[in-house]
């Protein structure tokens, strides 16, 4: 191996870092407006400010509003039915992690 190779790499996970204005995310996650509106009115995603012309969105949001996109756009959920695909998501994560926790495959 060379001196390069065993250098450690360094840098900022940009996702948690990033603040995404509602313009911005529904541009990145090639969503209308009226969705991402909607996926916040139902829970799915949690901007900081009081309304849309203020809200921010995180890094984690937009992962998690980029997966609503897809489940609109593709598969053609609903705002309701989004947020519970993904309220289920979020729960089958959870139950594998505590089973990796516990020793389970």
């Amino acid at each position: 191996m060379s001196d390069i190779d065993r250098q450690p790499v360094q840098g900022a996970i940009v996702e948690e870092d990033i603040h995404l204005t509602l313009v911005e995310l529904c541009q990145a996650c090639h969503a209308p407006e009226e969705y991402v509106i909607a996926w916040v009115f139902e829970g799915v995603l949690e901007p900081v400010g009081a309304a849309p012309p203020d809200w921010r969105f995180t890094g984690p949001s937009l992962r998690r509003a980029q997966l609503a996109g897809w489940l609109a756009r593709d598969l053609e959920v609903n705002p309701p039915g989004v947020a519970l695909a993904l309220d289920l998501l979020d729960e089958i994560a959870a139950l594998r992690a505590r089973l990796r926790r516990f020793g389970a495959r």
